[in-house]
This record gives C-alpha cells, sequence and structure tokens, in this order.
C-alpha cells in the first residue's frame, strides 16, 4: 500500500512547469508580457538554436530592485495582487507569480536589473531553482534575462521538442502576435543573429500590420471603429476578396490580451456572410476595450481563453463594428496590367518626297494593302489569292490551300498548315493516322533575283506520292461492366462535372472530381507513392501565416517525402526550392498553404495525420476538375470505381454521388 507523503519542492517546481513552460515560445510569452506589464517601451528578443540554448529578452522598463531579485522566482511571488477582490479585475497581463520559478526550474537563467533609484544595478545567477551567485553589476536601466539550456534537467520534455527551425518559428509567431496586441511598443526579434523582425512601436496598428505581415496583406484590409455600451472595437478586417484558406490570419485581443474565442471567431464570420467566397475564412486584427470586472481570463493555464459576463453584448458589438465596416468599404480588386514597351519611332526620311508606308508586322505577319500587293511581283507570280489585304508569314514561301479530290474527305496536315496561310476549320478531335493524310507539296523553282520575272505560268498538277503504310495502333479493350453482377450504363456528363450513371431502377449523378481525389488518394497511400521531384531554376519564396509556417517548417522531412523541398528564407518566409513532378511552380505556394491547413486540422497525436494531409492535397491536384472534358474510357473508370462501391466518400468526407430512384423522378413528372 503506497502512503501519501509531500514531495519534494523541487520536483513540485518540475511539476508546475510543464503547466507554464511547454517550449521555448511559452517561455519568450511569459518574459515579453512581464516586460510589458512593467512600463517598457522597447523589448528585443533574441534567440538561437531555435530557443533551446539561448533566449534573451532585453527591455527598458522599470526593472526589479535588488532585495526583491531572488523573492521573484519563487512560486507565487508576484507585485500584481494583493488580495483576492483583485482577481475580480485583473488588468495586466501576468498574475500568478509562477512563470519565473517555472522557467529557473527547467534552465540556467542570468539576470541583469536596475531601477531608476539605483547608481547600480543587480546580477543574479539561478541554476535548476537553485540560486548560484548575486552581485552588484553596471546595467542599463530595465531588466534582460537570459535563458540557457532549456530543459537540460528534464530529459522527458526534451525529446519531444521539435527541430530547431520549428521551435523558432513558433517564437517568432508569438512575437508577431506580441507586436499586434502592443503597437506601443517597439518589439525586435532576432534570430541566430539574423533581425527578422522590428516594430515601429509608434501606437498605430497598422504601422504593426506592416511589420508583421508586409505592404501587401495589410493592404487588403480596411479598419473598424465601434464603441458599444459594454465594448468598444477597434482594428481591421480582411476585404471580402482578400479572405484566406484558413482562419491563421484571426487575431483577436481582450484588453491587450491575445485570445483564443469561438464566440468572436463567429461574431466575424457571421458578418461575411453572403459576401465571401465560399471556403475562405476572413482575417482581422481586432483589438476589444471591456471592463476588467466582466471578463475572467483565469480560466485557462496559459491565459490564453477568456469567459465574458455579457456574451451576447460582445457577440453584437463584434459583429455589427465589422458589417458596418464592410458595408462602408467601396474598394474593389484591381487589376495590375504590364506597361505598353515604347516602341522606338524610326527618324523621318531625308529625301524631300514622302517615303512609302513600310508593311506593318503583325504577330510574324505582314499586313499589306491592295495597292502594294498589286505592286508586289513576288506576291503577284506565287498564285496567291488576289484579296484586298492579305496576312503572309515572314520569311516563308507561300503556297496555295491544298484541295481534296473529288470525293475524298478533307484531312489535315501539320506540315501543310505549317506552309500554308489557309488555316482547317476546327474540329473537335484530334486526326487519327495522321502520316495518312500527309501530301508533300512540290514548290515551284524561283528565277534569280537579277532577271526579269517571267510572265505567270500554269500551276501544274501537284505531285502525289503515296504514304508508307502505317501499321494503325490498336487501343486496349477496356473492359466492360459484368452485366450479371453489375448492370450499370454511363449514360452521359452534365456540365463537365456530374456523370450520369442508369443502374436498374435508378440514376446515379457523379461529382468526377470528389471520386478520382478518392481513387488517387486510395492507390498513393497503398502504394507508398513518392512523386518525382522537379527543381525550380529560381526559389519560390512566399510568407504564409505564422502557425502555418510553423507547421511546414515542422514536417520539413514529411514533405521532402512527397516532392517538395524547403527552407526558412527568413522573416517569416520559405523558398520552395523543388516541386512535385505533377504541379506547375505558379501552383506550389497554393499546394502548400492548404497542406499547411490539413496539419493544423490533424492530430498531432497520430503519426499517420501529416502523412494523410499531404496526401489528401497531393490527390485533389492530381484529380481531373469540374468543368474539365475527359475521354469516355477516362469516365468509365471513376463511374466503375463507384458503383462497384470501391469509392464512396472523397478523402475530406464528402459525397462523391447521390441517388435519384425511378419513383422520385415519376413523381417530379405527376406520373405516379
Amino acid at each position: 500500500m503506497a502512503y501519501i507523503q509531500v514531495l519534494d519542492p523541487h520536483v513540485a517546481d518540475l511539476i508546475a512547469a510543464g503547466e507554464v513552460v511547454e517550449r521555448p515560445a511559452s517561455v519568450v510569452k511569459e518574459l515579453v508580457e512581464n516586460a510589458i506589464d512593467a512600463g517598457a517601451t522597447s523589448v528585443t528578443v533574441e534567440i538561437q538554436k531555435g530557443g533551446m540554448s539561448l533566449i534573451r529578452v532585453a527591455d527598458n522598463g522599470s526593472g526589479i530592485p535588488w532585495e526583491d531579485c531572488e523573492t521573484a522566482f519563487l512560486r507565487h511571488a508576484t507585485s500584481k495582487l494583493r488580495t483576492s477582490e483583485d482577481l475580480a479585475a485583473i488588468g495586466t497581463l501576468g498574475f500568478r507569480g509562477e512563470a519565473l520559478a517555472a522557467i529557473s526550474s527547467v534552465s540556467r537563467v542570468e539576470l541583469f536589473t536596475r531601477t531608476a533609484r539605483e547608481d547600480l544595478g543587480t546580477s543574479l545567477s539561478i541554476e535548476g531553482g537553485l540560486v548560484m551567485a548575486k552581485d552588484q553589476a553596471g546595467c542599463p536601466l530595465g531588466t534582460t534575462l537570459v535563458v540557457r539550456d532549456l530543459f537540460y534537467n528534464t530529459p522527458a520534455r526534451l525529446k519531444f521538442m521539435k527541430r530547431d527551425a520549428a521551435e523558432g518559428a513558433a517564437v517568432f509567431a508569438l512575437v508577431q502576435k506580441l507586436a499586434l496586441s502592443h503597437p506601443e511598443v517597439a518589439l525586435k526579434f532576432i534570430r541566430d543573429g539574423k533581425q527578422e523582425l522590428l516594430s515601429p512601436g509608434d501606437g498605430k496598428l497598422k504601422s504593426a500590420m506592416y511589420a508583421v505581415f508586409g505592404r501587401d496583406i495589410a493592404l487588403g484590409f480596411t479598419p473598424v471603429q465601434s464603441e458599444a455600451e459594454e465594448v468598444t472595437v477597434t482594428g481591421f478586417v480582411s476585404l471580402p476578396a482578400c479572405c484566406r484558406g484558413t482562419r491563421s490570419y484571426q487575431h483577436f485581443f481582450v484588453n491587450g490580451r491575445q485570445v483564443k474565442s469561438r464566440l468572436l471567431m463567429t461574431a466575424l464570420e457571421k458578418a461575411y456572410e453572403n459576401q465571401k467566397m465560399v471556403g475562405k475564412f476572413p482575417g482581422c486584427v481586432l483589438q476589444l476595450e471591456v471592463k476588467p470586472s466582466t471578463v475572467d481570463v483565469n480560466v485557462h493555464p496559459a491565459k490564453t481563453e477568456v469567459k465574458f459576463l455579457y456574451e451576447r453584448k460582445v457577440f453584437d458589438g463584434v459583429y455589427y463594428a465589422v458589417l458596418s465596416a464592410l458595408n462602408g468599404e467601396d474598394r474593389h480588386p484591381t487589376m495590375d496590367l504590364p506597361a505598353p514597351r515604347k516602341v522606338p519611332t524610326p527618324p523621318p526620311p531625308m529625301a524631300s518626297t514622302p517615303a512609302p508606308k513600310a508593311p506593318v508586322s503583325t504577330g510574324g505577319f505582314t499586313r499589306m494593302t491592295a495597292q502594294e500587293f498589286r505592286k508586289s511581283p513576288s506576291l503577284r507570280d506565287s498564285g496567291g489569292p488576289k484579296a484586298p489585304s492579305i496576312l503572309r508569314p515572314v520569311e516563308k514561301a507561300y503556297t496555295p490551300a491544298y484541295t481534296p479530290p473529288p470525293g475524298k474527305k478533307e484531312e489535315f496536315s501539320p506540315e501543310f498548315a505549317e506552309k500554308s496561310t489557309v488555316f482547317p476549320r476546327n474540329v473537335e478531335k484530334p486526326v487519327e493516322n495522321v502520316e495518312k493524310s500527309f501530301v508533300p507539296v512540290v514548290e515551284k523553282p524561283r528565277a534569280p533575283l537579277d532577271t526579269p520575272p517571267a510572265p505567270p505560268a500554269p500551276e501544274p498538277e501537284q505531285i502525289r506520292m503515296p504514304a508508307p503504310p502505317v501499321e494503325p495502333v490498336k487501343a486496349e479493350p477496356v473492359p466492360e461492366p459484368i452485366p450479371e453482377e453489375a448492370p450499370w450504363r454511363l449514360a452521359g456528363e452534365v456540365l463537365n462535372t456530374y456523370l450520369i450513371v442508369e443502374r436498374g431502377e435508378e440514376i446515379l449523378l457523379i461529382d468526377k472530381h470528389a471520386a478520382h481525389e478518392r481513387l488517387n488518394f486510395d492507390r498513393m497511400k497503398e502504394s507508398g507513392y513518392q512523386p518525382m521531384a522537379q527543381t525550380l531554376l529560381a526559389p519560390v519564396v512566399f510568407t504564409p501565416s505564422p502557425e502555418e509556417g510553423a507547421v511546414l517548417l515542422e514536417n520539413l522531412d514529411l514533405l521532402e517525402r512527397y516532392g517538395f523541398a524547403c527552407s526558412d528564407f527568413g522573416g517569416g518566409s520559405l523558398a520552395i526550392r523543388e516541386v512535385p513532378d505533377y504541379l506547375e511552380p505558379g501552383q506550389a505556394e497554393e499546394a502548400l498553404c492548404e497542406i499547411a491547413s490539413q496539419l493544423l486540422l490533424g492530430d498531432p497525436t497520430d503519426p499517420d495525420s501529416a502523412r494523410d494531409a499531404v496526401l489528401h492535397t497531393m490527390a485533389c491536384k492530381a484529380a481531373v476538375k469540374g468543368g474539365q472534358k475527359n475521354s469516355r474510357e477516362e469516365l468509365l473508370v471513376v463511374a466503375r470505381a463507384v458503383v462497384t462501391g470501391q469509392v464512396k466518400y472523397c478523402p475530406h468526407g464528402r459525397p462523391v454521388a447521390i441517388t435519384l430512384t425511378r419513383a422520385q423522378l415519376e413523381r417530379q413528372f405527376k406520373r405516379a
């Protein structure tokens, strides 16, 4: 029988640290929030190796007095609360007094701080929660805290850390959110000696958005300003045309604290109803100011979830503020057209007589008037049609169009079309056995340039040479369904998207894209499909949202296995150097953002979840598209997979077919 005993203080600190310090980003969050609470107007965050080896946070706040330096690292030691009544109206970012104690218990910490009342500052060294040294030191006004070797004494936690690039991306995403939540604070972020973010700290949210998102994304937002009875809403929301494929650009701040709230998210998206594209999500940077007594922030260890006393008023405040901003916005998306190239004007002729006009070049052809054509012996004698104006190929001889003999169907020859200016009419299907329709044309020999032109002679008959016999290509027979087991018929296709299959007394309407997507997904998953990677001549650089960038960096090995070679480009951007062979370079950014959204929605504890997320996107990109024309053989493959029960749902869970019975159809026509 186990006896109950009090845990050792060091073990208790390690347990408490696991709730507060999950990764380097958690350390940076606590230290920067302490700096903001101390009144800092400038904060510098520096990390090395993703924050695992070094985290340094320096601020110009009020500092910590000499006598309070050691006390600050004790559990439940804080300067922000005094009584239980203070919990009812929390006006600071931190209040529990657990952050410094938790951080110091799992790392090596160095503190340098000085207040305005002190001439010399304080230097304090702590290792594993124990004070190793304390002395006076020359320090600037404010506090600098250095954290080294995070989780050095907790190997169980250390083995769950991601690669350095992923942890660094998580820290960068956090600093970006802090810059948006407090635009009055100048935030600088340095990773491995390279500065990646610098917010101006001028108190303007628009300036912070430019620093965090970049100019192109920031221009797609419109301002929001509203004051209601219980809530004041300010900030920016994205235009309906600039919505994104995920919710990663939605940032909500309540009294300067970044929060995750389904209530606020629902109010935002409700305002965009019937204005945005289906499957897209609006972005926002909304700052809500409410009375501290009407919001409870002490409901989650990370303090990212809150409860409102008046939820309906908060919902209405956000909804009507966003709706008013969208209704008052009259901007439309603009199209950037390339500027026309300037053609240099030729100098005027030297002679007094007017110079003849040069023929105008049009896409490799020369346009001539009837008068110019009559004066051109080379064209007039070549047997060309005497039309008022013609187009003839430059540097190519003119040959009259081929006329088939009576009783023979006109066929199209690629070589003949290259020499002729009379183009064949459009045909719906490609010509089979092109070699059979090839008829070589013997051109007339041209007279030397120094001899006068000969009188026009009658056209000789074209010499027709028999084409060599060509073995017809036998198409592989398409296996038809067995009537005894699956009596069905592909009746056709409508809207180039939906297949119509007749099966007994039923009619199936099949979404060919969804069905083919499922076929691809199952095939790739069972065979361990790995596409060929094609190296790009110039890397494609794009800037995903912080969450998307972090999850992509966490899964670089997985992406490389399926044809994507990416690397951290700095400043929150990624460089794509290789893409799968089934993708065009211009589709790589969209595909990676879609993969990132799938990874964010997947189960992080399931190792197959990340692989399936990549396969979902690959299967979708490789499937036939709605509106695309396909051969009957291709459609039969898709229809057969659905009718036989091989495919029931697409990888995203949508149905691939709906059934319409004969009785249902007859009721529509009042026959039953």
